[in-house]
């Protein structure tokens, strides 16, 4: 199959704001997405993605091979193992087999074959169970997702109060963030809700908030990723 690049350099930060892109199909016919990382072949490689089931859609029994993550942002996502709302984190490790579908439609952040390892610990959560954590951070509280002996990678919300100036941040292994609410600004730019960034290794930036935010965050995930800048890369 074709090998195939969008923001295939881990050097390169790269950001995307998903609410301006394109819904694409996807081979289901009822599923659709916006990719914007993707390594390998079209149906089988290394993605990151938006991902939105049409109500009674439904995709084909598949495995997922070094793993999946899915954080359901919108309606209620259900498999096998039962139905997973607004707000649920799932990790799903490798050998994981499942036909996911959506009664009512969903939308959902799903990162497929970057979580290698048949130790991880598969992660069934309902986020909005959990209490915000204070964080070092003034105006900071968050909710760690995963974190697991063994694997660098750590993913957790972030809740930020209006007015949070964290000051310089260092990303020493990279990471990504995406805007779930709110908005924040940085050296770069403005990043609203739907808004998806990438940090190489050694990055930092000075981000802070208005009106405040809620994050998904995750660090240390690029050991995980393929690199290639190949055509479609930006």
């Amino acid at each position: 199959m074709e090998s195939k690049a969008i923001h295939g350099d881990l050097t390169a930060f790269c950001s995307i704001d998903t609410s301006k892109m394109e819904w694409t199909s996807s081979p289901s016919g009822t599923v659709w997405r916006k990719r914007v990382h993707l390594v390998g072949a079209a149906e089988s490689g290394q993605v990151t993605s938006i991902v939105r089931y049409e109500r009674n859609s439904n995709f084909p029994e598949h495995d997922h091979p070094d793993g999946e993550e899915i954080l359901v942002l919108d309606g209620v996502f259900s498999d096998q193992q039962g139905d997973w709302p607004a707000g649920t984190f799932l990790l799903n490790p490798e050998g994981f087999r499942h036909a996911p579908f959506s009664r009512e439609g969903c939308v959902l952040l799903v990162k497929l074959r970057q979580y290698p390892g048949l130790d991880r610990q598969q992660v069934a959560m309902d986020t909005h169970s959990l209490a915000w954590q204070p964080t070092a951070v003034q105006g900071v509280s968050s909710k760690p997702l995963y974190a697991q002996n063994g694997y660098a990678d750590t993913m957790e919300l972030q809740k930020w109060e209006a007015g949070a100036d964290p000051g310089e941040v260092v990303y020493s292994e990279g990471a990504e963030i995406f805007v779930i609410e709110g908005a924040f600004t940085d050296d770069t730019g403005s990043y609203a809700n739907g808004s998806w960034l990438r940090f190489p290794a050694q990055a930092r930036h000075h981000p802070h908030t208005r009106s405040g935010c809620t994050l998904y965050l995750k660090k240390a995930g690029l050991k995980c990723l393929r690199s290639e800048a190949g055509p479609g890369s930006r």
